[in-house]
């Protein structure tokens, strides 16, 4: 984590990735003023897009109790809904960021007994988020250079809260009130990068994850176990050090995603905040790792950005099936120079069957229209599923650039419900300026899906409220989905568009 060559190259844009110099940010407290929210259909003239309207930063952190609720809540949410974003912590000069290195902050509403009892955000505790809040930060001082405030997920895990973030820093631990409790190196067993996005085997009760770092030659595959300890961990190597943003796990397979997104020294060198950039000549394509034991075998595929996985699993008949998002080569990391990524087109959901036997990977898409952060029943995780659940917000394709927006603006903002076994989608559709962050499900009651149907359950998302400028939580029942919410709980703030969430069920 700390040899002499990451060092050396992160001295540019990277160490910026750990927390944006305080030159450049304001070092006495928040400094952004959050932009008028921009009209949804008017053409995109807006200079800094991840800055501004449905992306703009949140100035302070806010706590509310007693929430006001149009509907019902129903009395099985028991939990915490909780989701990260990067929020910049003051800006003096908006060329000095990028959406992806924001300061992670995590927005959560606690649900008991019918009642949404609080809404609290809270900036994730880096040494340099503390210093630049006038605040002692706990626990040793890491070196700059693996210094983030973990901006990309939040998951539930063996009692833990933990904030992610991929590509070298450790995830922070949180409490139950969202505050920062420190550094997880999960006892000490974790050595070297996490990941974004990690992958929970009910049936086991393992947690996997696959990580990366620039100055590795190689990407691991990590296995905690039912005491939160890492127990496992293979070395699958790989050229260029690409970006592995997610993975598919089955109940035979981890699926890896070798992307032709590698970083790169030069640009760090020169003050990239973002050293990844969209590289031609690394072939893009799958492998399957099996999970008890044996190297990866890899299957090349046609270049494009893989985004995030559905789900996958085993059909029976020694093929792997991969449900997922991507976006068409190329897709620009660094983005051109608006604080963000850039595409060539929109997300859309896609399906590979990989039989590894013949050394064929047959891609088809499952649904055109743009889309992004598909969610399941996670008891399916790694096991057939029959429905998927993703966003499809105008503001978010509006800022990846016009090769995406025109698409985007035209689908407008909704929740989609996706039947794959029927091949039928409903969408719960939203006004404009209603842009819907990610969907997650949650079951109908605790306790496993034993003799329940997959879908019975319910969808919580953070949706922006046009009319209050504000955003609510809102409650579909995953079997209407189309019909009308089952709850919103109306928070005091608009929540930004962001990365990823969980539900939290209680102890």
């Amino acid at each position: 984590m700390n040899s002499p060559t990451r060092r050396t190259v992160l001295r540019g844009g990277a160490l910026a990735a750990g927390g944006i110099a305080a030159g450049v940010l304001g070092a006495t407290g928040p400094a952004f003023a959050a932009a008028p929210q921009a009209d949804p259909d008017a053409a995109d003239s807006r200079r800094f897009p991840f800055l501004e309207g449905a992306f703009a930063p949140q100035r302070e952190e806010v706590t509310a109790f007693d929430l006001p609720v149009t509907g019902r809540l129903p009395r099985a949410l028991d939990g915490r809904y909780l989701r990260n974003g990067p929020n910049v912590l003051g800006l003096e000069d908006p060329r000095a960021h990028h959406w992806m290195i924001g300061a992670g902050m995590v927005h959560g509403v606690r649900l008991r007994d019918g009642r949404a009892e609080w809404y609290r955000s809270r900036w994730v505790r880096s040494a340099d988020v503390a210093a630049r809040l006038g605040e002692p930060y706990r626990g040793p001082q890491p070196p700059p250079v693996d210094d983030f405030a973990a901006n990309t997920h939040v998951i539930g895990y063996r009692g833990r809260i933990l904030a992610c973030q991929e590509g070298g820093p450790l995830p922070y631990a949180l409490d139950g009130d969202l505050n920062t409790v420190g550094l997880c190196d999960f006892d000490r067993t974790l050595d070297g990068s996490f990941a974004a996005h990690t992958k929970f085997d009910p049936h086991t009760g393992e947690l996997h994850a696959v990580t990366y770092a620039i100055d590795w030659d190689h990407v691991r595959h990590i296995v905690l176990d039912r005491a939160g300890h890492v127990a496992r961990t293979t070395r699958v190597p790989v050229a260029d050090s690409p970006m592995m943003h997610d993975f598919g796990l089955t109940e035979k397979y981890v699926v890896l995603f070798d992307n032709p997104i590698t970083f790169d020294a030069e640009a760090a060198a020169a003050g990239a905040l973002v050293p990844y950039v969209w590289n031609p000549r690394h072939p893009a394509r799958v492998g399957l790792l099996p999970r008890a034991g044996g190297p990866a075998a890899w299957f090349d595929i046609p270049p494009f950005y893989f985004s995030h996985t559905l789900n996958a699993y085993d059909d029976g008949a020694g093929r792997v099936v991969v449900d997922f998002t991507r976006m068409p080569a190329p897709f620009e990391p660094a983005g051109r120079g608006l604080g963000g990524p850039a595409a060539a087109g929109p997300p859309s959901l896609h399906r590979w069957t990989i039989d590894p036997v013949r050394g064929v990977v047959r891609t088809e898409r499952v649904d055109d229209r743009p889309q992004e952060f598909p969610r399941i029943n996670e008891a399916y995780l790694g096991r057939r599923h029959r429905y998927g659940y993703t966003a499809a917000s105008v503001e978010l394709y509006r800022a990846y650039g016009p090769a995406v927006s025109e698409s985007g603006i035209r689908a407008g903002n909704g929740l989609v419900k996706h039947d794959l076994v029927r091949g039928t989608t409903a969408v719960h559709r939203l006004p404009r300026g209603a842009d819907a962050s990610e969907p997650v499900f949650v079951p109908a009651e605790r306790g496993g899906s034993a003799g329940r149907a997959e879908d019975d359950g319910y969808i919580l998302a953070y949706v922006n409220n046009p009319e209050r400028y504000a955003t609510d939580l809102v409650v579909l029942s995953a079997q209407d989905f189309t019909g009308k919410p089952v709850a919103r709980v109306h928070l005091p703030v608009r929540v930004p568009l962001g990365f990823h969430g969980s539900w939290v069920p209680t102890d």
